[in-house]
């Protein structure tokens, strides 16, 4: 079971106080007065919770002995286990239960999905986009503030430490596909992405980093891919000076939703058995529905740039194509990408 025992610990310890002292009451009436089971509960129950009625049967010397023995210790016992009770329902603890139980179940249940570590500024948007683009994802994040907040409700989250190979797999890493790790400190991104990659060596995994020295020792320790974001953005705020207008036609190009242009990638595998080893001119004339074929990557991993019409489509290649919502919506019909 993938749930959180800590959730319940609270309640468990008020009930079994509670518990002990009902049965310690009960069974020291029967055998100091002597009463059956029924009696000495009730006598039990009327003593702890001082509701001051009278007694069962007159008691004896020994037996009034015992229930001041009872009241003295079950005084504050008694209204501590109340107290736990009360405050975990009404004051809205179960509710985070069934919160973390929901998201443990929902990331038990995922294929095929992308982990994201770390929900600060860049997990954030990472996990924004993941849901745009409608893919399945959940974030580990430890900072319960951040996971209680009501304001993150959508967000399926798995509580703990990236860096701790249990919380990653609570977090089903041996079925996902990519991981996103974006933790502000280089050393416990390159932690997880050492885990990652001994727990899934299939997986893609792209690693934040904050200097380039720190980026040949992700890539070193397994990260498909390092990113920089105070870099990426310098940069792309420097190219708005150089080349406005092409950075904002760049900006409109987006991989799926109501953008003015879509981009989409479409491997080997996707493709018709009739236009397999065919070339692309043939391509675009039987089968993507207006779009035009931007880029090629080869099997050895080459990335050509506008390809020639004559260009054979082989094995192990993607090809990047570019079109409008509508197109890109014909396009995913015929080849069945979701």
């Amino acid at each position: 079971m993938l749930l959180n025992y800590k959730l319940f610990a609270k309640v468990y310890y008020a009930l079994f106080l509670l518990l002990g002292i009902i049965l310690l009451g009960t069974f020291g009436f029967m055998v100091v007065e002597g009463w059956n089971f029924f009696e000495s509960f009730y006598m039990t129950i009327i003593t702890i919770s001082t509701v001051g009625f009278n007694e069962v049967q007159e008691l004896s010397d020994a037996g009034k002995l015992f229930t001041s023995f009872l009241i003295i210790t079950s005084f504050g016992t008694f209204a501590y286990a109340l107290t736990s009770i009360t405050s975990y329902i009404v004051g809205g603890e179960y509710k985070k239960y069934f919160t973390e139980y929901k998201s443990l179940k929902t990331a038990e249940n995922m294929d095929n999905h992308t982990i994201v570590c770390g929900y600060g500024r860049v997990g954030k948007q990472a996990a924004h986009d993941l849901r745009f683009y409608k893919k399945n994802f959940i974030v580990v994040e430890r900072n319960t503030e951040i996971t209680d907040d009501p304001m993150h409700s959508e967000v399926p989250f798995v509580k703990g430490d990236s860096t701790d190979d249990q919380v990653l797999m609570k977090a089903n890493i041996t079925k996902a596909t990519s991981l996103i790790t974006a933790l502000p400190k280089d050393a416990d991104n390159l932690f997880v992405v050492l885990s990652a990659r001994e727990l899934n060596p299939n997986l893609k995994i792209i690693s934040r980093a904050s200097s380039y020295s720190s980026m040949r020792k992700l890539r070193i320790a397994g990260a498909t891919n390092v990113i920089m974001p105070d870099t990426v953005g310098g940069a792309h705020m420097a190219s708005l000076v150089m080349n406005p207008d092409i950075m904002e036609f760049m900006d409109l190009i987006k991989v799926s939703g109501k953008a003015a242009v879509n981009l989409e990638e479409i491997t080997f595998q996707e493709l018709p058995d009739e236009v397999k080893y065919t070339t692309i001119a043939d391509l675009q004339e039987k089968s993507l529905s207006g779009c035009n074929v931007i880029g090629y990557r080869s099997e050895d991993g080459e990335y050509i740039i506008n390809p020639s019409l004559d260009l054979k489509i082989m094995p192990n290649s993607k090809l990047f194509v570019l079109g409008n919502p509508e197109q890109i919506k014909k396009l995913n019909t015929i080849f069945g990408i979701k």
